[in-house]
This record gives C-alpha cells, sequence and structure tokens, in this order.
C-alpha cells in the first residue's frame, strides 16, 4: 500500500431498534447499505471499502456488493452505546493487524443514500489543502434561524430561549449549521487521537439542505424513499 492510501469504512451492526435491520432493508431496490457502498466505490479514491459488522447477513450483502469485510466486529462494540469513534478506532487497529495500514480513514455511515461520490472527493481534497485540518465532515444550514427557537411549557405557553432575538430580523442573524450525518473523513492519526469529532482541526464541508435526510424512524425511511425517486427518475418502476 501507498503512503497517502485511504480507506472507507462503513460499520454496520446488526441490531437497529427503531427500524429492525435498516441496513440491510431494500431501499428503492438495492439494499441500503449497498448505495452506500456503490458510492465509497464510485469516489475511486479508497484502496478498499471495508464494511465493520457483527452480523453474518450484513456482511454476505456487503462482500456481494464489492466491499471487504476483513474482521468481525466484537460483541462489545456493537451495542446501543458504542460510540463511532470505538468503531473506527477497533478497525483502524484491526486492518493494521491485517497488512492494511492507511493514512486516512473515511467513516460512511450505512444509511447515507444521498451521499455523493463527489462530496468524498472534495472532502478528501480539503484534507490536502494544507489548512491545518485533519478531519472534514459534511454540514447542511438549520432552515430557520436557531436564535429565534422556542420554549413549549405547561398549557401551551410558549417563551422565546433568547428573549434579546424577540426583534431581530432573521437576516441579521447569523447561519447556523450542523453534522448532515452522512460520513466523517479524517487522518488514521485523528481516529486514534481520541479527541471528538467536532474539535480542534475540524473544518466543514457544505452540503445542500434538499439532500439531507436523517433515516431513523419508519417515517424518515418513506421520506427519503420519496425524496430519493424525486432525485432520481432512472430508478421508475423501482420499488421505493
Amino acid at each position: 500500500m501507498q503512503s497517502g492510501d485511504s480507506i472507507a469504512v462503513i460499520p454496520a451492526r446488526g441490531g437497529s431498534k427503531r427500524i429492525p435491520r435498516k441496513n440491510v432493508r431494500p431501499f428503492c431496490g438495492l439494499p441500503m447499505i449497498a448505495r452506500s457502498i456503490g458510492t465509497a466505490r464510485e469516489a475511486g479514491i479508497f484502496s478498499h471499502v471495508v464494511v465493520s459488522t457483527d452480523d453474518p447477513e450484513i456482511a454476505d450483502i456487503a462482500r456481494d456488493h464489492g466491499a471487504l469485510v476483513p474482521f468481525e466486529r466484537p460483541a462489545a462494540l456493537a451495542d446501543d452505546f458504542t460510540t463511532t469513534l470505538q468503531v473506527v478506532e477497533h478497525a483502524a487497529h484491526a486492518l493494521a493487524e491485517r497488512g492494511m495500514p492507511s493514512d486516512h480513514l473515511c467513516c460512511i455511515y450505512a444509511t447515507a443514500p444521498f451521499m455523493r461520490a463527489s462530496d468524498l472527493i472534495d472532502a478528501r481534497a480539503m484534507l490536502s489543502a494544507g489548512v491545518g485540518a485533519n478531519i472534514c465532515v459534511p454540514v447542511t444550514q438549520y432552515p430557520f434561524p436557531i436564535q429565534r427557537a422556542l420554549r413549549l411549557g405547561e398549557g401551551g405557553r410558549i417563551a422565546m430561549m433568547d428573549p434579546a432575538q424577540m426583534v431581530a430580523r432573521s437576516q441579521d442573524l447569523e447561519p447556523a449549521w450542523h453534522d448532515t450525518g452522512q460520513f466523517y473523513f479524517a487522518t488514521t492519526e485523528r481516529w486514534l487521537s481520541g479527541e471528538p469529532v467536532f474539535g480542534p482541526g475540524c473544518v466543514g464541508l457544505p452540503i445542500e439542505s434538499w439532500r439531507v435526510q436523517d433515516i431513523d424512524t419508519p417515517d424518515d425511511w418513506k421520506r427519503a424513499e420519496l425524496l430519493f425517486a424525486q432525485l432520481n427518475p432512472d430508478l421508475a418502476g423501482q420499488a421505493c
């Protein structure tokens, strides 16, 4: 492996609760995880696309769609309390032990159908731009100024979180951003440092809000399929 190589790591445990088996559930004609695998491979910047899983079915589907499953994730790292940092740190060590070290690891979520290959390429470029960044996170703007958020109290009474913003014009307020929940691209050293994702050295890659959708509930899933079908008219006739 040449210096500077990047590996994509897709965490996909079997025990999802709110949407059972969501990582392999069919999404517009393909298992959900297959879309993340396909986008990662399309980017052409990864020496390997690796899936970290504790589940034999997920492992088989990942291999069928071109990913590697070179190790089994321990059960202790597949519960509801395991963090992304822990999963990627384990993957980094497991890959190195198998002769697959890399300078960069990109953690890609299995439920990221709106991620584009160009997003991954742009994130990798930001890490190489010489601006002192060692982790890149895709972000998008909140649709409404968070400074004018309301609190809903007893009896339905409302009050402003920050009354000082009562008469502020929306256009005069600083835009706020949030993580899209699609991927984190970082140096392997950063992953192994134990630093939080949004710590020093983190840069944001702006993503259009119309292709950002959390997929945590059945309603989220249906909304995502409808949006995905609209953005991909070539899927006409497929089950979405």
